[in-house]
């Protein structure tokens, strides 16, 4: 661990890591523009072989900011890496930042503004544009379907300005955002369970039902390189966020949606379909008849490697209690009022070249 010995600052921003050299210096080199706002910085390397750990051992020397330095010995994935920077923190609030993600100047300080709103505030959620086209939304707060599935508010959306006012939303993107740390400290981190992608929505759901806000802030922007990590092709990332919403669902929602969750998956599939003859939508991407074929044999095995983590989920369904604020009619209320429609969940993609797998 690298520290410099400088007063406790208020925010501690976490960058997870694995093999994402070029990016992270990008990504790192934004943060010196943060001005107003105390901060360290905590990376956690899962196993990088391409040099990233050592260059962060050497950008730590000449930095503006503290900077550890956590290194792990394999790769811990998303959730796991991001609890290490979590209990790790100083900072009264802990900012997230991917590695394939640049922040804006002033990003912090406008984050950290929306705690103001409210000492029920517990998170806050950055207007995220696509690094490619900053023209383009990436994420804007997030909204559901009601089988589980999450998407980005405005997702593909060119901006015209319609999100540029302050407000709550659902809960933010893991990509570019920030928690007040004794929310964190009350509900617990990233379920691990997850390991990547839809690890954002249950935190933040849960943050929810604790009776937790989420603010959105527009001036605190951030540019992002969609589907870094697997690639929007990818059929693993797929299964990762089919089988995650699933489990998002048995551990969170109040028993009344639980009942409708194969009504809204099956009117999900049929409208996916539907847009992906059409060569809209996340399906729509894959090219040919065959690799759209294989992109719901990966959803299939999400839903079977769901089945088998299901027990281990409803234990921790359980333990919401001590921690819940909201009845079971006020949450379905809150997810029904954060909807997202489903010609727009079916139809939307944000726009540009997709990396490969």
């Amino acid at each position: 661990m690298i520290q410099k010995d400088l007063p406790s600052p208020l925010v501690t921003v976490v960058v997870a890591n694995l093999n994402r050299k070029a990016l992270l210096e990008d990504c790192l080199h934004s943060l010196e523009a943060q001005r107003g706002v105390s901060f360290e910085l905590v990376v956690v390397d899962n196993a990088s072989a391409d040099g990233s750990p050592e260059w962060v051992e050497g950008y730590a020397q000449a930095a503006p900011f503290p900077v550890h330095l956590i290194r792990n010995t394999q790769n811990m994935g998303f959730c796991a890496a991001n609890n290490q920077g979590i209990a790790a923190a100083r900072g009264e609030f802990v900012a997230l930042l991917n590695n394939d993600a640049e922040a804006e100047p002033g990003w912090l300080e406008q984050l950290l503004l929306a705690f103001s709103r409210g000492q029920d505030v517990g998170m806050a959620a950055s207007k995220i544009l696509v690094w490619e086209d900053p023209g383009q939304i990436d994420k804007a707060g997030h909204l559901i379907w009601l089988d589980g599935q999450n998407r980005g508010r405005g997702s593909g959306e060119i901006d015209e300005g319609q999100y540029d006012a302050e407000e709550e939303v659902l809960w933010p993107d893991g990509a570019a955002c920030m928690y007040r740390k004794a929310m964190l400290d009350q509900i617990g981190g990233f379920d691990e369970d997850l390991f990547a992608y839809g690890d954002d929505a249950e935190l933040g759901l849960r943050a929810r039902i604790a009776g937790w806000r989420c603010i959105y802030m527009p001036k605190a922007v951030v540019r992002h390189h969609r589907g870094t990590t697997l690639g929007l092709l990818s059929f693993r990332r797929l299964r990762l966020i089919e089988r995650n919403r699933v489990l998002l669902a048995a551990k969170l929602f109040p028993g009344t949606l639980l009942w409708q969750n194969g009504l809204h998956y099956l009117a999900r599939l049929a409208a996916g379909a539907k847009a992906a003859a059409r060569g809209k939508g996340e399906i729509g991407r894959f090219p040919g008849w065959k690799s759209k074929f294989k992109a719901l044999l990966a959803l299939a095995a999400g839903d079977l490697e769901a089945a088998w983590m299901l027990p281990r989920t409803i234990v921790k369904r359980r333990k919401l209690n001590s921690i819940r604020r909201l009845s079971s009619r006020q949450v379905e209320q809150l997810l029904r009022s954060h909807t997202i429609s489903l010609k727009t969940l079916s139809e939307s993609a944000v726009r540009g070249n997709a990396p490969r797998s």
